[in-house]
């Protein structure tokens, strides 16, 4: 990484908070959004750097675009430029989703509502967007497609978080016995770190023992078993916003803090902000019955899914440089992206299909969404604004949805 820049520190900050207000999308065109924005148009770094950083936060646990973000910030401005920019890329959406929240509660019964349920059909065509793009990419092989299904078998068979993390090992330890291509290493000059080994080791060891230290205070209260279970979601979580879904709603639907109703509607309304999906947990936060809810709530959720993605960038940077050239690093993450693409595969089964489809209405609405999202490109915003209005518009003419 290079040197920090302190005086550059409010223009991180206003650089972020645009493509918090305007990066509709999701990961994928996150991605997008932050080369167009650092690489071609402010040429903060080259290709060959980005391309660097990218690769990092694929390999490591959290959300991908939104690391990518913090890493970019944290080499313009050091650790403060790190905070800053996921303030201005995540700060938006979080605020969007914790007053749809409120919106939420003052509407009273919602659960029913078709305009509701509309934003739940949306959500399985967003995610079958999902799982059809990364297989196209992650799984262009037989072995990797076979990988990806037994992924999501794993996963269906063993719900929760062990099914994730043993589907990641599969596809790790299967990556290594894949034939191994000879993709060329991009000769980036290392980055010096922003961080001193002293400090990412700091980290790495604050990472561990808050994952397995939390669950044991979870006695301690309401706040604190939320964060435990949010800050586990966060650090055990592979391949983005979507693959999350699952880890959330065990942490807040069988609990009795939120129906699963409201949740995928909360899912569904994420898809219609700008900047990243995690900021979903700031409308968990908010919306649960228990207190802490609300604003706090909110944020407390949202600091506590996001805090695993500071720590392990703060602790990995400075060795990612001779860690990325290893073959069989390389290897396992190719066995673990196809992993990653079964685990989408059966969130889009269950909740997201579950609990959404059920007569042939939600059927047609998701296949349009679908066909819209696929076939001819509309902005996911737009279509969850539509699915809601048709949704709504059907259950006022008596159709049932």
């Amino acid at each position: 990484m290079s040197e920090p820049h302190p005086a550059s520190r409010a223009e991180i900050f206003r650089a972020f908070l645009r493509l918090g207000l305007t990066s509709f999308g999701g990961p994928v065109a996150h991605l997008g959004f932050l080369r167009t924005e650092f690489v071609a148009r402010r040429a903060w770094l080259d290709e060959a750097a980005y391309a660097d950083i990218v690769a990092l936060c694929q390999f490591l646990p959290g959300p991908a675009s939104s690391q990518v973000a913090v890493a970019l910030g944290m080499r313009r401005g050091g650790l403060p430029g790190g905070v800053l920019a996921w303030l201005g890329f995540a700060g938006p959406s979080a605020l969007a989703m914790i007053l749809f929240a409120y919106g939420v509660g003052w509407a009273g019964a919602v659960d029913r509502a078709a305009w509701l349920h509309g934003l739940k059909l949306v959500a399985v065509a967003v995610v079958a967007q999902a799982v059809w793009g990364m297989a196209r990419n992650l799984c262009p092989d037989r072995a990797r497609a076979t990988l990806g299904v037994a992924g999501a078998v794993l996963a269906l068979a063993v719900p929760g978080a062990m099914g994730q993390l043993g589907a990641i090992a599969l596809g790790a330890v299967a990556g290594l016995l894949l034939p191994r291509e000879a993709a060329a290493i991009t000769a980036s000059a290392p980055h010096p770190p922003t961080e001193g080994r002293g400090g990412a080791i700091v980290a790495l060891v604050a990472f561990v023992v808050l994952l397995l230290g939390l669950p044991a205070l979870a006695g301690a209260g309401h706040a604190v078993d939320l964060f435990a279970r949010f800050y586990r979601a966060g650090a055990l979580v592979f391949g983005g916003g979507h693959v999350v879904l699952p880890l959330l709603q065990q942490a807040v639907v069988p609990p009795g803090w939120l129906g699963n109703n409201l949740f995928l509607a909360g899912y569904g309304a994420a898809q219609a902000v700008p900047g990243p999906l995690f900021s979903f947990a700031a409308y968990l936060g908010a919306a649960m019955g228990p207190a802490p809810s609300g604003v706090l709530g909110g944020l407390l959720c949202l600091v506590a899914i996001y805090l695993p993605s500071f720590l392990l960038l703060v602790g990995v940077l400075p060795f990612w440089e001779g860690l990325r050239r290893r073959v069989p690093v390389r290897a396992a993450l190719r066995g673990v992206n196809a992993a990653v693409v079964g685990l989408l595969l059966a969130a889009l089964y269950t909740p997201v299909w579950t609990s959404a489809v059920g007569v042939p209405a939600d059927f047609a609405l998701v296949a349009l969404a679908f066909l819209a999202l696929v076939a001819w490109r509309v902005p996911p915003w737009l279509v969850v604004l539509a699915g809601a209005v048709v949704a709504g518009a059907l259950g006022w003419a008596g159709v049932p949805v």
